[in-house]
């Protein structure tokens, strides 16, 4: 009995021992199964309105081509109108003009179905769509998916009954959303490490790490494993520049301050910091990378009551009413001159909704190119800035009058370096922004992208960073940073979506969930993310900034706090910050501090003038 007896007390021990750690595994999984069913709804919802948003642009387009082709039976006059409509939205692959009284095999046909799309189903959608044309109404298919691309059949009677245009519309942009928010909100590994020659690595311990699912970013930070960041204590003559180089077979070398990146092609990234700890240096570090966390009738004053007339807003922009951008307007619609600077992928140069807003940026990533977006994401927190506003077209941005400065930091994946990051900031602050946005992030507090925020800062820059999307109080950088405004979201019952990162540094909060704003090749696409809310809390510093363009960005970023609508528990608290982002009272504060600071200047002038007088 006894030599049976010990090793089962030692089986009963580990068990006991080893069952907590089991439950909590279990609970670890089971919690990222939730974060993940969660998100996943929240990429459907997601879909789901950028689809709404593209089947109602392309009804006003077909309203529109049926109105200039009016009640003519000029045939040349009806392909040259579809033609025109074909070319000035490539999603638009076929579409038949016909007579309301004739069959649609008598219509003009411009275009035609794309290969190797099943024209049966297509026939059978165009006849009901035909059908129901006939009766009056419009038509609208379900979505028709085929080999990974989507697409539906659109048909649209004529105001005056005789015709009606019938189309097939291919619907690239939900393939594009899909895949950009399976990135932005982490329901993938991001980005692929083998692709980028990047390593994982904890942001609390810094030991390395293997990032399996979407859910295992919360936490980690991704480094290039042949790069370091390197800041002296003095600066290095070019004798030991060689040195280091021929030590390090430097195959990349950049400088910014004096600050250096060296990718080596004979040490990986622990090695090389080993090597530089010799050297009389402020410090070194891993290269981290980060991710992608708008006439006349415009200049009219406007009333309390005051809706904008674009084609989108009242359907889709539950946004901006909810934090009182319109009231806001009353006070101030914006400035020209302040800046706001969109660090990110870039920003569609020739969207019709952005145009005459844009500044020239600048392309880190390709300096030989301009800052266009190959992505996406950078377009879409343009707009919610900057969209132009009463326009009867798109969406409206928060500001009428602001320029948006396009600095594109992050490559066609979505990702980009810290050098490239810190090189955008310093740029942007060079070149006359007032106000930052910063729509990406990291885990590591990194001293090389701290010393540009810094650099910013000190040029009274408002600097205004997204906390990140994996539901973690693991603080997120840039939005950490003391010298940042860090941004989370909430949805349409200003509650916390159910992503956003959170802690003692959060700030405000904004609206981030299905957000309508602009999107790459004149298109509007509905995005979830703390990405989107930051860009609501950028504008509304750039609101403030033109209401009282005096103040410092440490008054501006205290304004913007103690102006918010309390949320959660009472008082800051770590899931809300100081609360939801009020636009109006905001930016009234702002003109009232102006309106005081006016007061107060000529009381003293009136002073010293009768002090000069008594005195003669």
């Amino acid at each position: 009995m006894r030599r049976t007896t010990a090793p089962l007390l030692i089986v009963i021990t580990l068990l006991i021992t080893l069952l907590p750690a089991c439950v909590k595994t279990g609970d670890v999984q089971k919690k990222q199964g939730t974060e993940i069913i969660r998100k996943q709804s929240l990429l459907n919802s997601d879909i789901e309105r950028t689809d709404q948003l593209c089947r109602t642009q392309c009804m006003r387009d077909f309203h529109d081509a049926l109105k200039q082709i009016g009640r003519s039976d000029d045939e040349n006059r009806i392909i040259r109108t579809l033609t025109q409509l074909i070319a000035g939205h490539g999603r638009m692959k076929q579409v038949i003009w016909s007579e309301q009284a004739k069959k649609l095999e008598d219509g003009v046909r411009i275009g035609r179905l794309p290969y190797p799309l099943d024209e049966k189903t297509v026939n059978k959608y165009f006849a009901q769509a035909k059908q129901a044309v006939q009766n009056g109404h419009t038509y609208q298919s379900p979505r028709i998916r085929q080999n990974g691309s989507y697409y539906f059949v659109l048909g649209v009677p004529s105001d005056q009954g005789n015709s009606s245009l019938i189309g097939l519309v291919r619907q690239e942009i939900l393939s594009e959303v899909e895949n950009h928010q399976k990135k932005n909100l982490r329901l993938v590994p991001y980005p692929g490490e083998k692709h980028w020659k990047l390593e994982s690595v904890d942001s609390d311990t810094l030991r390395d790490t293997r990032v399996r699912n979407g859910e295992d970013n919360a936490g980690t930070s991704h480094y290039h494993k042949n790069q370091v960041v390197v800041k002296f204590k003095k600066q290095p003559g070019s004798n030991e520049l060689a040195r280091m180089k021929s030590d390090l077979q430097t195959v990349k070398f950049k400088k910014l301050g004096y600050t250096y990146v060296f990718e080596s092609a004979k040490m990986d990234t622990k090695q090389m910091m080993r090597y530089f700890k010799k050297w009389n240096i402020e410090y070194v570090e891993p290269h981290f990378y980060y991710l992608t966390n708008e006439s006349a009738s415009r200049n009219a004053g406007i009333g309390r009551n005051f809706v904008p007339n674009d084609a989108l807003y009242s359907e889709y922009q539950w946004n901006l009413p909810l934090v009182d951008t319109e009231k806001g307007w009353t006070v101030t619609k914006g400035n020209k001159n302040i800046i706001v600077a969109v660090i990110d992928t870039g920003v569609d140069l020739n969207h019709p909704d952005l145009k005459g807003q844009l500044l020239k940026g600048v392309n880190v990533v390709d300096e030989k190119k301009s800052p266009a977006d190959d992505v996406g994401h950078g377009t879409h927190v343009a707009g919610i800035i900057s969209a132009i506003v009463n326009n009867a077209e798109g969406v409206a941005g928060m500001t009428w009058y602001n320029k948006i400065l396009p600095v594109k930091v992050l490559d066609e994946t979505g990702a980009g370096s810290t050098y490239s990051v810190a090189q955008g900031i310093i740029w942007a602050a060079d070149h006359g922004a007032k106000v930052i946005n910063m729509s990406l992030g990291n885990y590591v507090e990194a001293q090389f992208l701290h010393d540009a925020i810094r650099y910013a800062y000190d040029k009274d820059v408002v600097l205004i960073a997204a906390t990140g999307n994996d539901n973690t109080e693991e603080p997120g950088y840039p939005a950490a940073y003391p010298e940042v405004l860090a941004v989370s979201a909430i949805d349409w019952d200003k509650k916390r979506a159910s992503f956003s990162n959170f802690g003692s540094y959060i700030d405000v909060m904004a609206p981030g969930v299905s957000i309508a704003s602009t999107y790459p090749h004149s298109q509007y696409a509905a995005l979830s993310g703390t990405s989107m809310a930051s860009p609501h809390v950028a504008a509304l510093a750039a609101l403030i900034r033109s209401a009282n363009p005096l103040l410092k960005n440490t008054e501006v970023m205290n304004i913007i706090r103690q102006t918010a609508t309390d949320l959660g528990v009472k008082g800051k608290d770590k899931y809300y910050g100081y609360g939801q982002i009020d636009v109006v009272r905001a930016v009234q504060r702002a003109e009232l501090s102006r309106h005081s600071l006016t007061f107060w200047g000529e009381w003293l002038k009136r002073k010293l003038r009768r002090i000069e007088t008594t005195n003669e």
